[in-house]
């Protein structure tokens, strides 16, 4: 399976997201994550569209708009007008992801959908066929550098058995030790943050990552 690096821009400097970026695009990462935070559905807010526009003009790597929000839908035509490839909502906060899946793809655009820890994979199922794109967070979402939890490796595991050709992404926690675990249960995109940003640069992060999948 194809190994897609996914850096998260969370945990950069909100002063200076422009140089990080320009620095992952020349570590030849294959996705930007982009958190989009409302203040509801997570506790922190972060920033919008504009942002994304902004930074698509530092990068010719595509961006995903991971929109952590209670209305997901209000707001897929500013990312994609903005630039975003790849838009992922929530599975817990609207009674119709099918429609929203339908409605992005028709939009042009790749639709993914996420889970939190608490959430089970049995969630998905109904649109498993209409999805881009499974996330499963591997840590409760809202704040960068949380602790990884183990049993979300299972839920990988059981998404994998359910679409064998369906990319699937995890975030948190995702370093050279747990990459490996999460890749051999079936996860193709790996969105890392916090780990980046300890690094001593972003392209030998991006290398050792790569390198701890075999």
């Amino acid at each position: 399976m194809a190994i897609n690096i996914c850096p998260s821009i969370l945990s950069c400097d909100p002063a200076n997201f422009a140089d990080p970026v320009r620095e992952m695009d020349q570590a030849g990462v294959d996705w930007i994550h982009l958190d989009v935070m409302d203040g509801q559905f997570v506790p922190p807010i972060t920033f919008g569209a504009d942002l994304a526009k902004s930074l698509g003009q530092d990068t010719n790597v595509p961006m995903e708009a991971h929109l952590m929000t209670l209305t997901p839908d209000a707001h897929f035509d500013a990312f994609i007008q903005a630039g975003c490839k790849r838009i992922i909502f929530h599975a817990e906060v609207h009674h119709h992801a099918h429609r929203l899946c339908q409605t992005l793809r028709s939009k042009g655009v790749l639709a993914g959908v996420a889970i939190n820890p608490g959430t089970p994979v049995q969630m998905l199922e109904p649109v498993v066929d209409v999805m881009d794109l499974a996330l499963v967070m591997t840590v409760n979402p809202g704040w960068g550098g949380q602790k990884f939890i183990e049993s979300c490796i299972d839920k990988v595991r059981a998404i994998r058995a359910l679409r064998p050709d369906l990319p699937i992404q995890v975030d948190g926690g995702v370093d050279p030790t747990t990459i490996k675990r999460l890749y051999d249960a079936g996860a193709t995109d790996f969105v890392t943050g916090s780990y980046l940003m300890k690094a001593p640069s972003i392209a030998e992060g991006v290398s050792k990552l790569r390198s701890a999948c075999g």
